[in-house]
Formats: structure tokens, sequence, C-alpha cells
């Protein structure tokens, strides 16, 4: 086992976009280790949130509270550069 820092990358994210998120963290390196590749944990929950002032909410409207199935996604990071690069991916 490697004793090189790793960095825990955790996110959530609705159901139907969870395979595109994935697929960019992986693409940046993140949830590699030795002799496996794309290694993550994901838990299934329902989100809750109320879009308030100048929102723009990507689902639901504003002032109107929404619950939406979503998953908690955890993987690691071998280095603090693809950490970075796994965050930059999820915001593309």
């Amino acid at each position: 086992m490697s004793s090189s820092p790793r960095f825990k990358l955790v996110f959530f994210v609705p159901t139907a976009a969870a395979e595109a998120c994935k697929t960019a963290i992986f693409g940046a390196g993140a949830g590699r280790y030795p002799n496996y590749a794309e290694v993550c944990y994901s838990t299934a929950g329902t989100g809750q949130f109320r879009p308030v002032g100048n929102a723009k909410p990507h689902t639901g409207q504003l002032d109107k509270l929404e619950h939406t199935e979503e998953l908690r996604i955890e993987t690691l990071c071998p280095s603090e550069d693809i950490a970075r690069k796994s965050v930059e991916a999820l915001k593309k």
C-alpha cells in the first residue's frame, strides 16, 4: 500500500447524471488503485432544496421545495493534482 497522500472526493448528483459524472472524474484520473480502475462507492438517497432569491435551478422552481433522487458518490484521488482536475471535470 502506498504511503503517498490521497484525497477523498465526495459529491451528490441526480441519479440520471451519475454515469456522466463518473466518466468525467475517472477520465481525470480519480478512482485508481494498484491493479484497479474506476473505483467508487455510491449511496442512493433523496435530496431536498428550495431555490430562493436569484437562484436559477437546473431542476425545480423558485420558492418551491424540491425533492430529487440523488447518489452520493465517493472515490479517492491519488494526488492533489488529480483531485483538482476531477473537480474541474465535474464542473463541465
